[in-house]
């Protein structure tokens, strides 16, 4: 991926973070669809010395391409074959970070908003979304705690790896309440060992009828196994 095939307000975002942090564009492809993902090829820079596994709540999980949203991303992608999903269905990316999920379905066809709670994640986001060529995607600044009174409603919420700290919970919990249509539906991704995951969705089963399944990913190092859920809401 050539940066200076970025549209010149795309590449102003590129050239700003290029003097913060050392970073490469990662192809991929999800269902013969291909991205070109920003990503940072130094995570030292961010860390700043700090153990993510002392502290996970402290990891910005955000900086990495996380296996559980490769499994997202393919499940998105492969949505418009499975439900009917047209141009015209709206999904929104919870924490979305580097945003493959998202701009995944946003190639599939899906009309997208990618979300996060810092400007500088987006600016990663609206680089990604330029660099695979996707134009019906926007962004938004989205604070789970403190959420925009006119929260618009979507078809899709979905989101990976967003489940780290129990003090988010019940504020997550709430924005899909308020940005979930009435028969929308809602797709996470997590590694099997996230011990987030099952508190979490004892939380949410008071709501949500919830389905899981089982993905492996398979690895030179290790597999990893990825749970799907899928939540709609009680009638």
């Amino acid at each position: 991926m050539d940066p200076q095939t970025l549209p010149p307000d795309v590449r102003a975002f590129y050239e700003q973070i290029k003097t913060r942090y050392q970073v490469g564009f990662e192809p991929l492809t999800v269902r013969g669809h291909r991205l070109n993902i920003l990503r940072m090829t130094d995570l030292e820079q961010i860390l700043d010395g700090k153990n993510p596994l002392k502290d996970v709540g402290a990891f910005p999980f955000w900086v990495k391409i996380w296996e559980a949203s490769l499994v997202l991303a393919d499940l998105l992608a492969g949505l418009p074959k499975q439900e009917g999903v047209t141009p015209k269905t709206t999904l929104l990316e919870l924490g979305a970070g580097l945003g493959v999920p998202g701009l995944a379905a946003a190639a599939a066809g899906m009309s997208v908003t990618l979300s996060d709670y810092e400007e500088h994640i987006l600016d990663f986001e609206r680089i990604n979304a330029a660099a695979s060529k996707l134009q019906d995607v926007s962004f938004c600044l989205l604070d789970w705690k403190n959420p925009p009174a006119d929260m618009p409603r979507y078809d899709v919420l979905a989101g990976a790896e967003i489940l780290f700290r129990e003090e988010f919970f019940q504020p997550l919990l709430q924005v899909m309440q308020r940005a979930l249509k009435p028969d929308g539906v809602i797709y996470l991704a997590h590694d099997h060992r996230r011990q987030s995951l099952h508190p979490f969705l004892k939380l949410a089963e008071q709501d949500y009828v919830i389905s899981a399944s089982k993905r492996r990913l398979k690895s030179l190092e290790e597999d990893k196994i990825i749970i799907l859920t899928r939540l709609k809401r009680r009638r």
